[in-house]
């Protein structure tokens, strides 16, 4: 039977944070529960938000805290030609877009994410003389997958997020395009990550259907917020982990996931504090994501709030 195999996948657009720890740790314990192996992707397609030193500084921390990974870490600027590959196969389904961020906004009604992309390139003709980003054509058929976590959730592309991008105008490939060849590329059968990501997961599935790739299983975590509400993240702030007590920092993430360590482990190894967290691993304690739009109503996860974990 093949290894199953989960994924962490930073971007190294600063160090990590408490945020980037729960979806570490959540990844890591979700996989190494069952058996499974456990990578490290550095997701450095953007070079212009890279930070210098931050990869380093990212695969430091990691071990810092006892987070090993199998196999060699995998780097997706160095992918192009895979990413490329995948366009070749898409290219019936793709199209140039030359609208701008305000032309959307100001066309479009709002989605799970923002303003839908209203399909305006869909039925232009004329051959694009300046510099456009590729989307892909979706449709309104509902994509539905059943989060480890919290039950089922479902999405129409075509009404909820419209045709979405998958390699941008100035030439850089889109998230969604990249993280689903390197998963596949990868063999990783697992993605756990924050529910920031959740409303991404529907147009992943949609292009693994296209690539004729496995559909993976998914999980989404909750994410940590600050005072005001706001998510932890390097763009508002949030601080880099503080690596003197690198154990203490594991216990206040089991706490924040739900998953009632005792005591006693803040004060011990990091070894040891991951050794009673992957033999007392307990995702059905994990609290609901804050997004809890698409999910089925009859979930009962689906009334409890992150905060109340």
């Amino acid at each position: 039977m093949p290894c199953e195999r989960g994924r962490f996948a930073p971007s190294p657009s600063g160090p990590l944070h408490f945020g980037s720890l729960i979806a570490a740790l959540g990844s890591f314990l979700a996989i190494r529960s069952r058996g499974g192996e456990w990578l490290v992707r550095i997701e450095d397609l953007d070079k212009p938000r890279e930070a210098p030193g931050a990869a380093a500084d990212i695969l430091h921390t990691l071990e810092r805290l006892g987070l090993f990974w199998d196999g060699p870490v995998l780097y997706q600027s160095r992918r192009s030609e895979h990413y490329e590959a995948a366009l070749e196969r898409l290219r019936d389904r793709l199209y140039p877009c030359v609208c701008s961020r305000r032309d959307i906004a100001n066309a479009a009604v709002q989605g799970v994410e923002g303003p839908i992309y209203p399909g305006r390139c869909r039925r232009v003709s004329a051959p694009v003389n300046r510099p456009a980003a590729l989307r892909v054509l979706t449709d309104d058929r509902p994509i539905t997958f059943h989060d480890q976590f919290h039950g089922c959730y479902t999405q129409r592309l075509e009404s909820e997020i419209g045709d979405f991008i998958v390699r941008r105008a100035d030439g850089l490939f889109a998230y969604q395009l990249a993280v689903v060849v390197d998963d596949a590329a990868q063999g990783i059968t697992q993605v756990v990550r924050g529910s920031d990501l959740l409303s991404s997961t529907p147009r992943q599935i949609y292009l693994q259907g296209l690539l004729n790739l496995p559909t993976l299983t998914y999980g989404h975590l909750p994410v940590a917020k600050d005072r005001q509400g706001h998510k932890l993240s390097k763009q508002t702030g949030a601080a880099a982990l503080d690596l003197r007590q690198p154990a203490a920092l594991l216990f206040q993430a089991l706490i924040f996931l739900n998953q009632r360590p005792p005591w006693e482990l803040s004060g011990m190894t990091p070894s040891a504090v991951l050794a009673w967290a992957i033999k007392h691993w307990n995702p059905a304690r994990v609290p609901a994501p804050f997004g809890k739009r698409g999910f089925t109503k009859d979930n009962p996860k689906n009334i409890t709030d992150a905060d109340s974990g």
